[in-house]
Order: C-alpha cells, then structure tokens, then sequence
C-alpha cells in the first residue's frame, strides 16, 4: 500500500501559511524558525492522526536542527509564486495551534530545543543532511514523557482555542466557517 496520502498537496502550502501567520502577528518569520516549525507541525499531525503526513516533505538533521530542503533552497533568494492550495479547515485549526503552543518562542530557543530531541539527534549522529525518520518523530512526540525537553503531548498542542464568557465561564470557541448559514435572525 504504501503511505497514506499527504493532508496538503506541498509543503510549500505549510511554509506560506505559517509566513501569512507570522505577517498577521506582525512578524517576520526567519527561515530557522519556519523550518522547526513545519517540523514539529510533521511530527504532531502524524502523531494526532496516527502517523498521517500533513505534507509531502523529508526533513534532514542540520547542527542548527532539521529542515526541509526543497523549501529551504525555494525560499532561500525569495518567496517563488506557486499556484496554493486552500488549506482543509481541519488542517487550519492544526496549524494555528502549533503556531499558538510554538510561534512565540524565537528561532534560537526552537532550534535548540528540536536539534536537542532524540529524532534530530540520532540523525545527526549519522551525518549532517541525514534523513530524519517519520518512526523517530512519531516515536518520541508521541510518547508522554518528553515534556522535560520542551516537547509537550499532543494534546496540549492541539488544544483548542479556550475564551471566557463575560461571567468568565470558559467557553469553547468554534472556528466560523464562511458559507454556514447562521441560525439566529
């Protein structure tokens, strides 16, 4: 059978959303940062969906942590137009909780926390640009005791958005999806 089919078509769909995330934070989001951050992306949608791709992608062990090639050498000069994909409302609501449990953290403290997990780790021992497994991600992302080392399970990382109601009851929030019609009048 082989693997089950990516959730996104291009992993250069991963990079822009998390780009367009950034701008929409008012930041500009340092290719470091991106690549650690479509990683633990990977790896956590993998673990959520029982070993589901979110993106055709490969990620290799550089000494600065992992990356993914072909959009590091894509968006090394400048931001090429491709034709993008509208991202499945599931994988939205993904991405924005990485973004959320990870963006506020800088390059430097995401790239030596991921470099320093075992998959990057193991890889590296290898040899720089050495393929790291998605079996390694899932294996230690999964697992419920790698919080020490800044790797949270991944139910705190797709925790969903938590507000509190104006008696300060906590109250789940829904994304609004456009096209729904409302039933109030």
């Amino acid at each position: 059978e082989g693997m089950p089919a990516a959730a996104v078509n291009s992993s250069f769909d991963v990079a822009y959303w998390f780009g367009d995330r950034a701008l929409d934070d008012g930041e500009y989001l340092q290719p470091q940062k991106l690549h650690r951050l479509m990683f633990l992306a990977q790896a956590y949608y993998a673990v959520a969906s029982r070993g589901r791709l979110l993106m055709p992608a490969v990620f290799v062990a550089e000494p600065m942590g992992p990356i993914e090639p072909s959009v590091f050498a894509g968006l090394s000069l400048e931001r090429p137009r491709i034709e993008r994909q509208t991202l499945p409302a599931n994988v939205v609501d993904f991405l924005d909780s990485v973004w959320r449990r990870f963006g506020q953290h800088s390059a430097d403290y995401l790239s030596k926390m991921v470099a320093g997990h075992p998959p990057c780790q193991e890889a590296l021992a290898k040899g720089p640009r050495e393929v790291i497994t998605m079996a390694s991600m899932v294996a230690f992302y999964g697992k419920k005791p790698s919080r020490e080392m800044g790797a949270p399970p991944v139910e705190e990382v797709m925790r969903p958005k938590m507000m509190r109601s104006q008696t300060g009851k906590p109250v789940l929030v829904q994304r609004w999806t456009p096209g729904k019609k409302d039933s109030g009048g």
